[in-house]
């Protein structure tokens, strides 16, 4: 089978390399998955490089979320051959993966694939972080990266709930988009003052920042919370500490916290992980969400699809398909 790996950690074009390695065995309680359709996520990158919470174990190949088709069964004859799945795994940019068969989630068969490879680890951080914040209808949220996948998944279930929301973005083209999708205020992050414009323009400041950049821009978005506001970290894009104000944090009574989905999750009661996946995958279904694909590539095309990731003022996902 094709499968991208890497031997050392680094910049994705660098390390990474396509070879023809062995079809793996399931063991009796897994599931064999031919996987269809992967999404590329800055997590992705950052395992690359070794800068994320969870450290390769070389060689190893990237990507944790996919979907697919299951060519074999577990023993207990509950997941089936082909069964439709979406699913989270450590290194999915290959053809055949391995998975726990009670990891993986039947995926409806309304559901594209470019819609089930991304249906977990976004719209999902995105359902948890609204749901933790306790944002209520008319209250202000700011979503730093905006035109990420995230901060389109976040706008629009925000938006569901009548919660304001403001973004920031980086290329004035981007503002339509997000506007488009119900966002409020779009902010250029490069050429406006973040921490002025955005307290001017919301009544006083934000109530929270759902932040995925970290950084320079991180510092910026904290000066724009309100008294008692909220900032959720849940991404470091700026590959930069933030400098903290401590004085705002003082005499303001704000509180920084950190988000991540598989801690989130992990806490969960299972009924109440029952009805976020019922959830988020209402939303998906909805005629009018709006899930962008930018370009669709195959593991032979990685390095394209890797440039294609990296193109400026990109506006929709790059997926790895088979």
């Amino acid at each position: 089978m094709k499968e991208l790996i890497f031997t050392q950690t680094g910049l994705p074009l660098d390390v990474l390399q396509l070879i023809d390695g062995p079809v793996p065995t399931p063991k009796p309680h897994e599931v064999l998955i031919k996987v269809t359709a992967r999404n590329i996520n800055p997590s992705d990158i950052m395992f690359i490089r070794g800068m994320y919470g969870i450290t390769p174990k070389l060689p190893s190949s990237a990507g944790f979320e996919a979907c697919g088709v299951v060519e074999k069964g577990d023993e207990t004859g509950k997941i089936k051959a082909g069964t439709r799945v979406m699913f989270t795994a450590i290194g999915t940019w290959r053809e055949y993966v391995c998975v726990p068969a009670a990891l993986v989630i039947p995926v409806p068969d309304a559901m594209p694939d470019e819609v089930a490879c991304q249906a977990f680890v976004n719209p999902m951080t995105a359902y948890g972080m609204i749901e933790k914040s306790g944002l209520k209808a008319g209250e202000w949220l700011l979503i730093t990266a905006g035109a990420s996948a995230f901060g389109k998944f976040a706008i629009q279930m925000a938006k569901a709930k009548g919660i304001k929301v403001a973004a920031t973005v980086r290329h004035d083209a981007q503002k339509a988009v997000l506007k488009e999708l119900g966002a409020d205020l779009v902010i250029n992050s490069e050429t406006e003052k973040l921490q002025k414009v955005i307290p001017e323009l919301t009544e006083g400041g934000v109530h929270v920042i759902f932040d995925a950049v970290g950084g320079l821009l991180g510092a910026k978005a904290l000066a724009s919370l309100r008294p008692k506001g909220r900032m959720m970290v849940f991404g470091a894009l700026a590959l930069d500490n933030m400098s903290i104000n401590s004085g705002l944090l003082i005499f303001r009574d704000l509180k920084i916290e950190g988000f991540w989905l598989s801690t989130w999750i992990e806490e969960m009661p299972e009924s109440d992980r029952t009805k976020a996946f019922r959830n988020v995958f209402g939303f998906l279904m909805k005629e009018d969400s709006k899930i962008d694909v930018e370009g669709k590539f195959t593991l032979d095309q990685f390095k394209e699809a890797l440039a294609a990731y990296d193109t400026p003022g990109r506006n929709g996902k790059i997926l790895l398909v088979s």
